[in-house]
């Protein structure tokens, strides 16, 4: 391929690399990595992809079940297995957030690469339809209109040969011109295979988009089911999570294969995409014309120089024979000046037409939607596809995780362990008849009989014996009840043990803090000064 073709375009790096991939049919047999969607042999080397996501899938699966039996196998501690499943669910869910954010970008990536296509496909189109529309619009005006107007002018000047003459002269310059229009290619049936191929991608790109997003949905609700099932200790929430763990690890290995071999597909057409053009385009257009198109390099000439140089110099041929009619014949003859002036106005909307004839005909209009479409299909198109196989990756890995996890989380539920430990761990230093342990209190709940016995907390005294553990008795103190009910209420105290008052003991419950601790000592010194003299040690 010429130096030249390759400067404005340029592969990346990426369609390279996807172009060595080893392209294998089912058979296992080497094929040219040539883009060629006709060819079976070829279409089977983008199959092969999919064979081998199979054959991971099922790997993968036997893997998560040899490691499943393995674990239900071995005996852990409960500690170990809380442990496993606090980090295994931590990991599934950092990575399974990372997979979704890194699909969106190469989701939004691949969609922008395929509608930049299809707009360049738009665009190339409306120049397509606006060349036939003008060269068959020209061609009616010269072949129908001007023969009306000169056939009525050859009445009016059959006295005059030398205007007949001209008028002959003007006729043979339209067949010029027509002649020089047909060499210009019809692009109806290139516009219809164009409108066909972009409604085709619209399509196909729709639907595509639309189930990634799906799929990412899937997964975050997956990760959300896991959290739920872990915190509120459900075992269906969990099953389910398990389930549609399963479901995405296949529907990610499955996307994984789709991304991969449009992927490879993709890079070998943009490794060398003007050979495939000239290939396609061998029996619809001819070489000199698509080369022109394709390179637009000032060494090609235009095919269609001269055509237009034939049009132009026809125009102003029949322009100045008209001038010359309206100026000798128009007097002798007033008759033919309506036709002529038509003429005229025709000529000049010819003339218009050749204008925007060349325009369109130039290869830089083409040309540019030609990259603009390369761009969006190489760069940003397998870029995004590429980001989308990462995603699948990670994917895989996630729920590789959550379901390796899912049976020592449903081991834990379902024995009534709580995966982020418990909070009576914290209350294991305390004593078990201190009416302010959680773990007490629960107990008193479970067994009312031990919920009427009196603790050493409530009736013991520093004043007093340490051994006597007899309540004293209610005609002791003369403070009233609401004293005692504010004193207890200001202390902690909880009124289903608290069956005197929290003044007159000699230690407090070892759940106060060192605030509430100075203030029962101060509230202690004062009740022993006041009550001293009453109750001598």
């Amino acid at each position: 391929m010429p130096a030249a073709a390759r400067v404005e375009y340029v592969a990346p790096w990426w369609v390279v690399w996807l172009h060595r991939v080893p392209h294998l049919g089912l058979r296992l047999q080497w094929v040219n990595s040539t883009f060629s969607p006709r060819d079976e042999n070829y279409q089977e080397s983008l199959l092969f992809p999919g064979l081998v996501a199979a054959v991971c899938l099922g790997l993968n699966l036997v893997f998560l079940l040899a490691y499943l039996v393995c674990a239900c196998c071995r005996r852990q501690t409960k500690q170990h297995k809380s442990c496993c499943v606090i980090w295994s669910a931590v990991v599934a869910g950092l990575v399974c957030c990372a997979a979704v954010g890194v699909g969106f970008y190469g989701n939004s990536e691949a969609n922008d690469g395929v509608y930049q296509l299809i707009y360049s496909l738009d665009s190339a189109n409306h120049t397509f339809s606006g060349i036939d529309a003008l060269v068959s619009g020209t061609t009616q005006e010269m072949e129908m209109d001007l023969e009306q107007h000169l056939a009525r002018l050859s009445e009016i000047f059959a006295a005059r040969g030398d205007y007949l003459q001209t008028l002959k002269f003007m006729q043979q310059m339209a067949r010029n011109i027509i002649v020089q229009l047909s060499g210009v290619p019809v692009w109806t049936e290139t516009t219809a295979e164009l409108t066909r191929l972009a409604d085709q991608t619209g399509y196909v790109e729709y639907y595509r988009w639309l189930a990634y997003l799906l799929l990412f949905v899937l997964d975050l609700l997956i990760c959300l089911l896991a959290c739920l099932g872990l915190a509120k200790r459900s075992r269906c929430l969990l099953a389910l999570m398990l389930c549609c763990g399963l479901l995405a690890l296949i529907l990610s290995w499955t996307s994984l294969a789709v991304d991969t071999a449009a992927a490879v597909g993709t890079s070998d057409f943009c490794v060398a995409p003007d050979t495939f053009i000239l290939n396609i385009t061998e029996g619809q257009l001819s070489t000199e014309v698509t080369r022109y198109y394709l390179y637009c390099s000032q060494s090609v000439s235009s095919p269609f120089q001269q055509a237009l140089t034939v049009f132009q110099r026809s125009l102003t041929t029949m322009q100045s024979q008209v001038a010359e009619l309206l100026q000798f014949a128009v007097p002798v003859f007033p008759m033919a000046e309506n036709d002529l002036l038509s003429i005229q106005l025709l000529l000049n909307s010819s003339e218009s037409s050749l204008h925007q004839l060349t325009a369109l005909l130039d290869c830089r209009g083409l040309h540019k939607d030609y990259l603009d479409a390369l761009a969006g299909v190489c760069y940003d198109g397998i870029e995004g596809l590429l980001y989308l196989g990462l995603f699948s990756l990670l994917a895989v890995l996630a729920f590789s995780t959550m379901i390796r996890a899912g049976p020592l989380a449903w081991e834990h539920v379902t024995t009534g362990g709580a995966p982020w430990g418990s909070r009576d761990r914290d209350y294991d230093d305390i004593d078990d008849d201190d009416p302010f342990n959680p773990q007490a209190r629960r107990i008193a709940a479970h067994f009312p009989s031990r919920g009427q016995l009196h603790s050493y907390c409530s009736y013991s005294s520093g004043l007093g014996s340490q051994t006597s553990l007899q309540p004293p008795a209610q005609t002791i103190s003369n403070a009233p009840v609401s004293e005692y009910m504010n004193q207890a209420v200001l202390f902690g105290g909880n009124p289903r043990y608290e069956n005197t008052p929290l003044i007159g003991r000699g230690s407090p419950p070892p759940t106060y803090s060192p605030s509430m601790r100075a203030t029962y000592l101060s509230v202690a010194d004062e009740h022993l000064r006041y009550y001293g003299n009453e109750f001598p040690a």
